[in-house]
């Protein structure tokens, strides 16, 4: 009987031990069933519990990681900020057109945001950010009609649109109602212009790189075109005359009809005994009499080594416009590029102008970007002196983002610097923020150095800036930019 018992003790625990080994290997199959834990003998009923423990725990565990890979998926294949498709997943489609098979025909435009910087700088990144979601939330509107339609965010400023099967030749139906759109925005926006854009056909066995040089060349030459302007490009050709020679011609234009117009922001003074001045932004207008994206224009010109030209055509045309209004009072700023500041030429030139016209030099500002003058110091410390002995001003934009800034209160001495707006952005609740702008006040103070913060565009904000007393606030919030009153007749008129 004791044999009996052992051996059928003995069959019922290795028969449980096998139906948990079997448990064991269908841990990792969720649709498949464990244990029923009354096959199996007493001793062995805590394994089911334990497995079936196991199970939930293995598939919450799944389940997270499912989620955190969706979520990785999403970060790779869509842009966080706008939700659009991102560069990866653009490219992804790019290559999959490229390798495919079957008849693959379409357009491709690509729209580039023009102003975002100048919003980042004037307004904010906050700002910055609504002009992009804006423009994506149009994009989405202006191809809902076609079917198949992608949007995707490419890069910071460009966005790209596939609209497949959409024919060439019927692609201004896209283009058009995007337009409108766009034109729409910009009569609420204040900016120069919200976006260009350039399409281009695509078929079977497209080369991705030459695709989007050509789409790129499009978007060059509506660029040229006036606000929100759109240009079709079917190829490039060895007769066009694309990038770098169409926008020389066009600034050269732009420089022998004087065809440059301001709009003035006035910076508001902190204490009662801050001295400041009005900032005067430069506009450029094409043979047509359209504006250009004054970045755009300004890059070009560096590129095309007209910049010193173009400087020289704004700073004449602004004195020439207070000579000649003296209801404009005050000081002005007016921007001029650093390739002009440290070339010896153009400060020579500028000092005989300057000289010409000393009743406006004394109320002239020149503004130069703190970034690139530590490249050609001697250059830099040189045309401040010249400034500053025709008995104008200098002011150091976007100041604090280089490594060079201290040198700037050894070595060279503006009379201005004008902080990088990041430090505005939020600096009621950046105590770091508030330490460095404390910082360089007290440092540009002991110098006669005056502090004005640029991006002001919440109230919180300005409140903070107040209570550090600096001596001057910019922005959207304390101002907008404006044309100048009684100026704006034609351009030939205005100018000539």
């Amino acid at each position: 009987a004791s044999l009996a018992a052992f051996a059928w003790f003995s069959f019922t625990i290795n028969r449980g031990i096998r139906l948990c080994a079997d448990g064991i290997r269908k841990l990792t199959d969720f649709n498949s069933n464990l244990i029923d834990s009354s096959q199996l003998p007493t001793e062995l009923v805590p394994m089911a519990a334990a497995l079936t423990d196991s199970r939930h725990a293995l598939t919450t565990y799944v389940g997270e990681l499912r989620h955190e890979n969706e979520k990785l998926t999403r970060i790779v294949n869509q842009d966080p900020l706008t939700g659009l498709g991102s560069r990866v997943n653009f490219s992804r489609r790019l290559e999959e057109m490229r390798k495919s098979s079957t008849v693959q025909i379409g357009c491709l435009a690509i729209v580039k945001a023009t102003d975002l910087g100048n919003i980042n700088q004037a307004q904010g990144r906050t700002a910055g950010d609504i002009y992009l979601n804006r423009i994506a939330s149009t994009l989405r509107r202006a191809a809902t009609p076609f079917k198949g339609a992608e949007c995707f965010r490419i890069n910071n400023v460009d966005f790209a649109v596939l609209l497949p099967n959409l024919p060439f030749r019927d692609s201004e139906q896209f283009l058009e109602p995007l337009k409108i759109a766009l034109d729409e925005q910009l009569n609420t926006s204040g900016s120069e212009s919200i976006a260009y854009s350039g399409l281009v056909p695509y078929n079977n066995g497209l080369d991705p790189i030459n695709l989007l040089n050509v789409a790129e060349a499009a978007v060059s030459i509506a660029q040229t075109l006036g606000p929100n302007s759109y240009h079709m490009l079917e190829e490039l050709t060895d007769e066009l005359e694309l990038d770098d020679d169409r926008w020389q011609t066009t600034i050269r234009n732009i420089i022998a009809r004087r065809a440059v117009s301001f709009a003035q922001q006035p910076i508001q003074p902190v204490r009662n005994d801050a001295e400041v001045y009005k900032e005067l932004f430069a506009r450029f207008f094409n043979a047509d009499d359209k504006v250009l994206p004054t970045a755009t224009v300004i890059a070009m010109a560096e590129k095309s080594g007209l910049i010193v030209e173009l400087d020289k055509l704004v700073l004449l045309s602004a004195i020439k416009i207070l000579n000649e209004n003296k209801q404009l009072s005050g000081h002005f700023g007016i921007n001029i590029s650093n390739t002009s500041a440290t070339n010896e030429h153009f400060v020579a030139w500028l000092k005989d102008v300057m000289i010409k016209h000393s009743s406006v030099a004394a109320r002239i500002v020149l503004e130069i970007k703190e970034s690139g003058l530590h490249t050609n110091m001697r250059g830099s410390c040189k045309f401040i002196r010249e400034v500053h002995g025709v008995g104008s001003r200098v002011s150091i934009e976007r100041f604090g983002m280089g490594f060079t800034s201290f040198k700037f209160f050894r070595e060279i001495r503006p009379d201005f610097i004008k902080l990088d707006a990041s430090y505005s952005e939020s600096i009621d609740k950046e105590e770091n923020n508030r330490i460095f702008v404390r910082m360089l006040i007290d440092i540009a103070r002991r110098i006669g150095i005056r502090v004005i913060a640029c991006g002001v565009e919440r109230q919180e904000e300005k409140m903070a800036l107040e209570q550090l007393l600096l001596d001057g606030l910019q922005g959207y919030y304390i101002a907008e930019p404006q044309p100048i009153s009684g100026l704006e007749d034609s351009i030939s008129s205005r100018l000539a």
